[in-house]
């Protein structure tokens, strides 16, 4: 028997041709449903895919455009304001009698006025809002680390579960020779019609996990299908599966814990963002803080009014230039108020961080100790499948020549089954591991640090 290749060839298909209709797909806005589904998908382009068409990361895209916007509208108060105002009125003739000016009024009037001191507000709000800003791209790098680990581990488990398929076809492969064994020798009169009976029993249960593990690979494709935001639900592409290309490899990586640790406290997008909004709220308390303090504004316009005549002509007009100040000497403490609320948010977000922190770290420790225990696990299945395939061969000799039972082979088959699902299984837990720590130290996704 040969053992499970370790590494499937992969598909001489042109990358170009590959990545074809997820290039297309990412010029527009949104996954164009029309998209057919590709012959062959790699991981490589999965990622890329993912890159563009992800919901998660659109999401966090938009909140950028959000945070932009609200930049935009803080910053006015920095920046000279220009408004126009115009009124028309009539009055009733009776009205006109008593105020013989005239009985119809115009007045235009344009002002332009600028914030000159507002105890700091005006620039606080503004340093707030650009750090939001700051957390809001860091929100898109975490958003994209953790879209494209979970569609790393999304591909592996396509490609476990189809592995899982061949495990089981090879089972039944086994098994159906052996009932063929039986059923000669049954026939020649040298076994009883019970261990031709047992062989069948075996072939028919061997067909009950091998239906599992079909149903778990078309599943796992549909998981992968919504990671990927590929939104593709035309009729002919129902059941189109594309081939994946890839294999659950096992090349160990190094890692050490102390450096894992330093690595996720400086590269962590999550904790930088947590970090720019403890700044931005410490901003928020000095803006809360100016309301106690006056605001002083230049004024500066042109007013064109009606003249006694009612002809423009001979309207007064003309410019004018001021200073106002307002100062809420009183205003019910509820600036205190304002204030209390600014210093309270900006202790939440010192313990949000300091919990985030902490979180990290044990996020870190569990990802190191899942990855020492898969090496470990692949180690140790790396020679057993190999044993358990001559096994096999030896309970099959045995059996051939008289000196083994049908129980024997039966059993050396199921261990061979066992030791193959094991070893995938190994091989599987070791790729999201590695993944899985690479994300909690804060490093990007391979192809994207590329």
């Amino acid at each position: 028997m040969q053992a499970i290749p370790h590494r499937l060839r992969r598909s001489k298909l042109s990358r170009a041709s590959a990545l074809l209709p997820f290039v297309l797909a990412s010029a527009v806005a949104q996954p164009a449903p029309q998209q057919p589904v590709p012959d062959h998908l790699d991981l490589q382009t999965a990622v890329e895919f993912a890159l563009e068409n992800n919901f998660s990361i659109r999401q966090a895209r938009e909140r950028i455009r959000q945070q932009d916007g609200v930049l935009i509208e803080v910053s006015a108060r920095s920046i000279p304001n220009v408004s126009a105002a115009g009124t028309y009125q009539h009055n009733d003739t009776e009205i006109s009698n008593s105020f013989p000016a005239s009985d119809r009024s115009w007045a235009i009037n344009l002002t332009a006025s600028q914030v000159l001191y507002a105890g700091g507000g005006v620039r606080s709000t503004i340093r707030s809002s650009k750090l939001a800003r700051e957390a809001a791209v860091l929100d898109l790098q975490s958003a994209i680390n953790d879209a494209l680990l979970n569609v790393r581990v999304g591909f592996y488990t396509v490609l476990l579960t189809r592995e899982k398929i061949t495990v089981q076809e090879k089972n039944l492969e086994l098994l159906q020779q052996q009932l063929k064994t039986t059923t000669d020798r049954y026939n020649a009169g040298t076994v009883s019609s019970f261990e031709k009976l047992r062989s069948e029993v075996a072939v028919a249960n061997a067909k009950v996990p091998l239906i599992t593990a079909k149903n778990d690979h078309r599943l796992a494709i549909e998981t992968l299908r919504q990671l990927l935001g590929f939104t593709t639900n035309k009729p002919d592409a129902l059941w189109k599966i594309p081939e994946f290309v890839g294999t659950l490899d096992y090349q160990p990586a190094r890692f050490e814990l102390q450096a894992a640790f330093d690595a996720a406290h400086a590269n962590r997008p999550d904790l930088q963002r947590l970090a720019k909004l403890t700044e931005a709220r410490g901003e928020s308390v000095t803006a809360a803080k100016s309301n106690y303090l006056p605001t002083v504004s230049a004024i500066g316009g042109w007013q064109l009014r009606k003249g006694a005549t009612g002809s423009f002509g001979d309207s007064p007009n003309g410019w004018l230039v001021g200073v106002q100040s307002q100062w809420n000497i009183f205003d019910g403490r509820a600036t205190a108020g304002r204030v209390a609320q600014a210093k309270s948010a900006l202790e939440q977000t010192r313990l949000t961080l300091t919990e985030a922190q902490l979180a990290a770290e044990v996020e870190v420790r569990r990802a190191f100790l899942q990855w020492q225990q898969a090496i470990e696990l692949a180690d140790a299945t790396k020679k057993v499948t190999g044993q358990a395939e001559e096994a096999v061969r030896l309970a099959n000799a045995r059996y051939n020549a008289g000196t083994g039972t049908q129980l024997d082979v039966l059993q050396a088959q199921t261990d061979l089954t066992t030791a193959r699902t094991n070893e995938i299984q190994a091989y599987y837990t070791y790729n999201v591991s590695v993944a899985s720590l690479r994300k909690a130290t804060g490093q990007a996704d391979e192809f994207v640090a590329k």
